[in-house]
């Protein structure tokens, strides 16, 4: 057990007079009272609105019951001889019986009194003994402390927070205020663009940046940005306008190259414009120049999207192409393993099957557009690579086939990629030949490098970009290069020789993955594994090039063919731009220092994608050059040249405004603790490589201790040393880093092999801010409940304690999805929902939600859908019951409890940070 008292959480109640950083006079100018309606996007009522336009950065705390266990904190600033709170007494809850409950004076924190629940309806798992306070004044007697039992309720909630953000969205958030901080991305809400970027493409830890490197330093706090260039908007928002200025170009500052933006300032009666980054002064060119009107505005302000709006995108000239040649429409490449493996699991006819009657018709196209300009190549490989022609004219596909691997050439250009519209008829006759042609292989080892390197030659060779779809069900073990062997030792993972493991056991891959981004295609690979496959090596061509990994274990087109076919659908739908070059631009005084996804560098400042979709995230830390000054805003922006999907090519501008402050009272309101964890997340699962898995928990552990003690120092001086102080923008930090130390990338299960490893820290490192949030706190929705009426059930929290027996639940983290069934729930449900008569006849892995036509079907298939659209993958569903042998499964993912590693529960972890937070404090 852990020593010492409970803590008492306290909801710090912030000056109303705090300090702020005054803007530069020019930024005033951008309040326009309305947008133009080119510009403007329709919003729902108000009644219905999702933003929170009160969510600033003097925004009031939150009040919520704390929790206080009864007992003396041991601190000189405590009444010893106040008497002891009694949670079965009359008198509990006034304010003389609580020695910890303080008035609220001017500039210090909010005491409340404790809030013991000694008979919880459903008492927690871990339950705390008695804990000495220090020792009384001499000549006094030590009272008899009562066993008090903490409530979990009096834990800062997930849930509770989400939906209290969420009643608070009233209107849609505005942009033009800098410093402004964004709604919680858990939330629902609609945001207009009126200066600064929408949250959704980027957003920062703080939006109110220390003017120096010292307050950084001493919070523990990082500077950083969390950029998805491409993400996907709300049908009611406005997607980022494209726009053109002919032959002179993108408009630019002459000495630091930033984009022109709405935070520029023109001079001179509109001859002259000043850099918001450098404060240097550009001329402006003849063909862009208008005049101002009274307020030093230009008078087409709202006729040009660079100048009102935070994001949009400039059709590039020649000289952003190489070699000043504008490049082809990206193509897509499939190619599909033949082995013995691939053919008996029924990979191949199904693949085949769905690509001829499905996925052909998918391919993707910009808006507006009738018909896709993309064009598609097939190929096929076990220990040889065969390429198809598939050229309009011929009456037959034909084969060739490239059996020298060590230097692997495209035995055609002309007629292997080709449009699927004039091409179709030989594509289906190809489609289904494959199958055929392979019915009775009996080899069982693959290549994959050369077949890799095949596809980036084709694609060079057209003087064009795209992806190459790689479907593989065993490791490469054939003579040829990139050959593996399996060096699996589970019982490596976990122990400090774990790193061995989780890194690539050679380079060829990762030059592969190179080469890939420097030709402007990505590798998208798709793993049907029964046994290891070294996806730590393998994986390294989809990490370098943008790709991703799709992996499904144990193959068959029973439990996987649905979830196969709707992720290859998303994958084709879903924003997507080619060869891409990202740089990010500050203003003067703070510089980016550290990347953080899945891209590759050819130098220090310029991030490169062979392909970079919607779902893609990278992470940006900031460090300081110099201080800043109080009086003015910091900008940053994101410039994204990329070749759109019918081949133009684009800049992307995306530019955000921060405030800068010297207090500490106006730094902390303005952090976003959503955007805090997501860079948290993916600097601990780069660690995992150089460093121990007891070694990053504890940086996590102590990274929040810190955040918590600097507040306490320098914002509620004056509290009682056993109380734990949060931060109303940072109150569920606890929660979180608990669940980050436990998760599955950083600590890995018996029930999570190398491999999965692998593919989990995969996906996480190019994660977005919400797709984190919901993997370090899985939500879970009641199906029981649900009604006729298709709402939406209010979620639980991640206990196993909040789990009726008489009830359904599902669980997803937007990785896997789960369905828990309570030893006690109505059989009609399973009746209703899956179609079988008894629970007992439920196969976890193979059980579906039945289409029926009643009112419980729908809604639960409603409600699942919901969540795999959000998500943007189709989860894997398993439907488990109470204490059958798969619960344990279920219950790694119920993040306030103790994990399957023996990790602390959410109370556990508490104690621990409060006692952290102690020492640093003494």
């Amino acid at each position: 057990m852990l020593a010492g008292p409970p803590p008492t959480y306290i909801s710090p109640t912030l000056p109303s007079t705090m300090p702020t950083s005054s803007p530069p006079t020019y930024t005033n100018q951008f309040q326009p009272p309305i947008m133009p309606p080119h510009f403007q996007p329709s919003y729902p009522p108000p009644s219905s609105q999702t933003s929170m336009a009160t969510n600033g950065i003097n925004r009031p705390p939150i009040q919520y019951p704390y929790l206080n266990s009864g007992l003396l904190p041991p601190s000189s600033q405590s009444d010893a001889s106040s008497p002891m709170a009694n949670p079965n007494s009359q008198i509990y809850g006034s304010q003389s019986s609580f020695p910890n409950y303080q008035p609220s004076p001017n500039n210090q924190p909010t005491m409340y009194p404790p809030n013991v629940h000694p008979n919880p309806i459903r008492p927690p798992s871990v339950h705390y003994p008695n804990y000495p306070g220090q020792p009384l004044p001499t000549g006094s007697v030590q009272p008899q402390l009562p066993q008090a039992r903490i409530d979990t309720d009096s834990l800062p909630s997930v849930i509770q927070i989400l939906e209290q953000s969420q009643e608070k969205i009233q209107a849609p958030f505005v942009t033009s205020t800098p410093g402004a901080l964004p709604p919680l991305a858990g939330t629902n809400f609609v945001c207009q663009d009126q200066g600064s970027c929408n949250p959704r493409l980027m957003r920062s830890t703080t939006y109110t940046i220390p003017n120096t490197a010292d307050m950084i330093k001493q919070s523990h706090i990082p500077i950083a940005l969390s950029i998805s260039p491409l993400a996907n908007l709300r049908t009611d928002e406005l997607e980022p306008p494209l726009t053109n200025f002919g032959d002179i170009g993108p408009v630019r500052c002459q000495r630091c190259k930033a984009y022109m933006c709405s935070f520029m300032q023109f001079i001179d009666g509109g001859k002259r414009f000043v850099c918001c980054f450098c404060e240097a002064t550009t001329d402006v060119v003849n063909e862009y120049f208008n005049h101002l009107d009274h307020t030093g505005r230009r008078t087409d302000c709202y006729q040009r999207p660079e100048l009102c709006l935070g994001s949009y995108e400039v059709a590039a000239t020649k000289q952003y192409c190489k070699d000043e040649k504008w490049p082809e429409p990206p193509a897509f490449i499939f190619m599909i393993d033949v082995s013995y493996n691939s053919v008996r699991s029924g990979l191949v006819d199904y693949i085949c099957h769905i690509l001829k009657t499905d996925l052909l018709d998918y391919l993707p196209k910009d808006k507006n557009a009738e018909t896709s300009t993309v064009r598609v190549g097939f190929a096929t490989f076990d220990k040889q690579v065969h390429f198809y022609n598939i050229r309009d004219s011929l009456g037959q596909p034909q084969m060739m086939v490239v059996s020298d691997l060590e230097e692997i050439f495209v035995p055609l250009l002309d007629g292997f990629l080709c449009s699927p519209q004039t091409s179709r008829g030989v594509i289906n006759s190809l489609l289904d030949q494959i199958p055929k042609t392979f019915v009775n292989s009996q080899e069982t080892e693959t290549v994959l490098a050369p077949a890799i390197d095949a596809g980036i030659q084709a694609l060079k060779g057209a003087n064009c970009g795209g992806k190459i779809y790689v479907f593989s069900t065993t490791l490469p073990i054939a003579v040829a290069p990139g050959k593996l062997s399996n060096r699996d030792d589970k019982k490596l993972l976990g122990t400090e020789k774990e790193s061995t493991l989780l890194s690539p056991v050679n380079n060829i891959y990762t030059k592969l993955g190179e080469e890939c981004a420097q030709n402007g295609c990505a590798v998208d690979l798709f793993v049907f594994p029964n046994a290891y496959y070294d996806l730590a090596t393998i994986g390294e061509v989809c990490r370098v090039s943008g790709g991703e990994i799709y992996k499904f274990n144990f193959f068959s087109i029973e439990n996987d063919g649905e979830r196969l076919l709707d992720e290859l659908r998303r994958n084709f739908q879903r924003t997507i731009g080619f060869d891409a070059l990202m740089r990010v631009r500050t203003s003067t005084g703070i510089r980016p220092i550290d990347f953080l996804g899945n891209f590759y560098m050819t130098n220090a400042t310029e991030m490169v994608f062979g392909a970079i979709d919607a779902d893609k995230s990278v992470s940006v830390e900031l460090k300081h050059d110099d201080k800043l000054s109080t009086d003015s805003n910091t900008y940053i922006q994101v410039a994204l040249l990329y070749t759109s999907i019918s081949g133009q090519r684009r800049l992307r501008i995306l530019t955000l405004a921060l405030t800068v402050t010297s207090a500490y009272t106006s730094f902390y309101p303005a952090c976003d603790l959503d955007t805090i964890m997501n860079f948290t997340t993916k600097v601990a699962v780069r660690s995992v490589l150089n460093s121990t898995p007891k070694s990053i928990r504890s940086s996590i552990t102590t990274q929040a201790a810190h955040m918590l003690a600097c507040y306490r120092k320098n914002c509620a001086q004056g509290s009682a040393a056993g109380q734990l102080i949060l931060p109303d923008t940072l109150k569920l930090l606890p929660v979180y880093s608990s669940s980050l130390v436990k998760c599955d990338a950083l600590t890995g299960t018996v029930t999570l092999n190398t491999d999965d490893r692998s593919w989990l820290m995969h996906r996480l490192m190019s994660m977005d801010v919400k797709g984190t949030s919901a993997y370090l706190y899985p939500r879970i929705y009641p199906l029981h409940t649900l009604e006729e009426d298709h709402v939406t059930p209010s979620m639980i929290r991640c206990s196993y304690d909040r789990l009726s027996d008489a009830g359904a639940y599902v669980i997803e983290n937007g990785l896997v999805m789960y369905i828990w069934l309570g030893s006690q729930l109505d059989p009609t449900f399973v009746q209703y929902v899956f179609g079988l008569q008894a629970a007992s006849q439920i196969q976890p892995e193979k059980c579906r939600v039945a289409q029926f036509d009643n009112p419980l079907s729908k809604n639960v298939r409603g409600l699942l859908n919901m969540i795999r659209d959000e998500r943007n993958s189709h989860m894997k569903l398993f439907v488990i019951q109470q204490r059958d042998s798969m619960e344990p499964f279920f219950k790694n993912y119920l993040v306030e409890d103790k994990s399957l590693t023996r990790g602390a529960s959410y109370i556990d972890f508490v104690y621990e940070l409060h006692r952290e937070i102690r020492n640093i404090l003494q």
